[in-house]
């Protein structure tokens, strides 16, 4: 084991691989792997696979890992390399049989119009081309281009080569097939996105390069990642032989952590950086409600975004064990532009705001989430759930209706909701009580701010429509503004006696260590505000039940402190809290 000294301590080299993405890199330099090589073999059967998965589920080092497997320049390193590994043990008859051609259009920078897109796509990708040649330059000999700068065509010089002296075949791998076309789309440049899409632009040669490889022998594979099918569905034409494997049964779990897979990684981090698996539960019930969540099929299992899981544990090891004070990399937030991009209208936003913090759900058509789809229907408002499940915005809940997957997505869209609607963040409205917490640490005045600074703050017509969803993503939103440094939080916490509605357990390390609240809302509408404001005390029922999810959380964590509190919410005309 690597180890160094700080502060008289001695802590263990870290091996998470946060931001790692090259697999030689990631197993020189010892780093945590979770194996998914299983699912090479299968990718075998596919000679133009395209994986769509969202924004950092682990894609580029899935390209990565294919790159090393399958180039002959690699084979003297596969022991070395797949040491441990499924696929070390059980090696298909093809590996290390390739010529690897490796391209990666995240890379591509923007222009203006398509003679600047043009220019910068063969900037960009050229090179692939020539530092295959030049790695196989043991079976190219003396070759030379002859029509250098043209991406397409220096592809086709050397697929024409490699068919002509029967060459091995090349395997191509293209990462991030559609970085540039979408960032076209959520720049509201429609008229270029078009033209790169259409007739015999630069991107529709290419593929058609490709195409015509395939088909004649001299590419065994295209692999293709990427985040949405539009752009390969406007490229049909040109490029009509891709296979979508994203939604393929077989496929599902090849990217994202399963939770097998992330139990493992957590008792590797507990045993290596902190002081062992006595942590285990209450660590786990943190991760599941901030990255868990995300469900390719409505009978899928969930899994957990490989990135941000991975950013929590690298700053848990570098913390020695600490919850950090950052949950989420505000780096690998999704970005709000694509829903501001795709709701085109203020009422078209709001309706399905509404429909996803107040509701918690979106209804879809199961049927529309394995067809293709153009540009044209990816921006019709009858067809937003395909669209922000593809952005990794909303994951399926059963076959009927998506949902937010984590309290990371609610977080984003609750603070989304309050652009749209001029729900003010002015601090001045919520500081002063929360700097009070810290020394009276009651729950009450913040229940009373909750109502009065935000609550306040929405016209009367709105309080017949939100609900209880409404009010403890709300809640959480605003809480977790100020608190975060102090507490992890859970909305609707599965436990063994049901679904809590609020639960805020202090961060280890922190004063606020085994404090433990659970909070059950109750929300009425006008007509019911002054016969529950009239109560002196909550209902039997709702003390009853915020009691049985308190005693849960107490026999799981027997030195948590758990307060637990009935909170009623009635409409804009009052509010009651009680600790029971």
């Amino acid at each position: 084991m690597f180890v160094y000294r700080e502060n008289s301590k001695i802590m263990a080299r870290i091996t998470i691989p946060y931001a790692v993405a090259d697999f030689i890199d990631l197993r020189e330099r010892g780093f945590y792997y979770v194996d998914k090589t299983n699912y090479i073999p299968k990718l075998e059967d596919y000679n133009a696979p395209v994986f769509l998965r969202p924004r950092r589920f682990g894609k580029s080092l899935l390209v990565s890992t294919l790159a090393c497997y399958y180039d002959r320049t690699k084979a003297n390193r596969f022991k070395e390399l797949f040491r441990g590994t499924w696929i070390g043990s059980h090696p298909t008859k093809e590996h290390n049989r390739y010529m690897i051609i490796r391209y990666d259009f995240s890379k591509m920078v923007m222009a203006d119009n398509i003679e600047g897109l043009a220019q910068n796509f063969n900037d960009l990708n050229c090179s692939p081309v020539e530092i295959m040649v030049e790695h196989n330059r043991d079976l190219f000999g003396d070759f030379q281009f002859v029509n250098r700068g043209d991406a397409s065509k220096m592809l086709e010089e050397v697929l024409g080569f490699v068919r002509s002296h029967e060459l091995p075949k090349v395997y191509i791998l293209i990462d991030e097939y559609d970085n540039f076309t979408n960032q076209l789309l959520t720049a509201y440049n429609d008229p270029l996105y078009e033209e790169v899409t259409t007739n015999d632009s630069f991107l529709r040669t290419f593929f058609k390069v490709i195409k015509a490889g395939i088909g004649e022998g001299s590419v065994r594979t295209c692999f293709c990642t990427g985040v949405l099918p539009v752009t390969m569905d406007d490229l049909t034409s040109g490029y009509n032989i891709a296979e979508i494997l994203t939604l393929e049964p077989n496929f599902l779990n090849m990217l994202g952590f399963t939770y097998e897979e992330t139990e493992t990684y957590l008792r590797y981090v507990l045993d290596k950086y902190s002081t062992g698996q006595e942590r285990f539960d209450e660590i786990w019930q943190l991760i599941v409600s901030n990255y868990d969540g995300y469900r390719f099929r409505f009978n899928g299992e969930r899994l957990f975004n490989a990135t941000i899981l991975t950013y929590f544990f690298k700053k848990f090891a570098a913390n020695a064990g600490s919850i950090p004070d950052e949950l989420v990399d505000e780096n690998l937030r999704t970005d709000i532009n694509w829903i501001r991009r795709l709701t085109l209208s203020l009422d078209n936003a709001k309706a399905m705001l509404d429909a996803l913090v107040i509701d918690d759900e979106l209804p879809y058509n199961v049927a529309d989430l394995a067809s293709k789809f153009n540009k044209k229907k990816f921006f019709d408002k009858e067809f937003y759930p395909i669209s922000l499940f593809y952005l990794g915005m909303t994951t399926l809940k059963d076959k009927f209706v998506t949902t937010l997957p984590n309290m990371t997505m609610r977080s984003v869209y609750m603070d989304y909701y309050n652009q749209l609607n001029n729900i003010e963040g002015n601090a001045q409205r919520y500081v002063p009580v929360y700097r009070k917490y810290d020394s009276n640490r009651s729950l009450e005045p913040l229940v009373q701010n909750y109502f009065e600074q935000y609550l306040g703050q929405f016209p009367a017509q709105v309080f017949d429509k939100i609900n209880e969803n409404f009010i403890r993503c709300s809640f959480y939103e605003l809480v977790s503004r100020y608190l975060s440094s102090c507490y992890t939080f859970a909305i609707e916490q599965n436990n063994s006696v049901g679904r809590s509605d609020f639960e805020m357990t202090g961060i280890p390390g922190t004063d606020y260590y085994t404090d433990d609240r659970v909070v059950e809302f109750k929300y009425y509408r006008a007509k019911e505000a002054e016969k529950m404001l009239a109560l002196t005390e909550p209902l039997p029922e709702h003390v009853e039940q915020v009691k049985r999810y308190g005693e849960d959380t107490k026999r799981k964590f027997s030195n948590y402190n758990v307060r637990t509190y009935v909170v009623y919410i009635c409409a804009n005309k009052g509010w009651k809290c009680w600790e029971v």
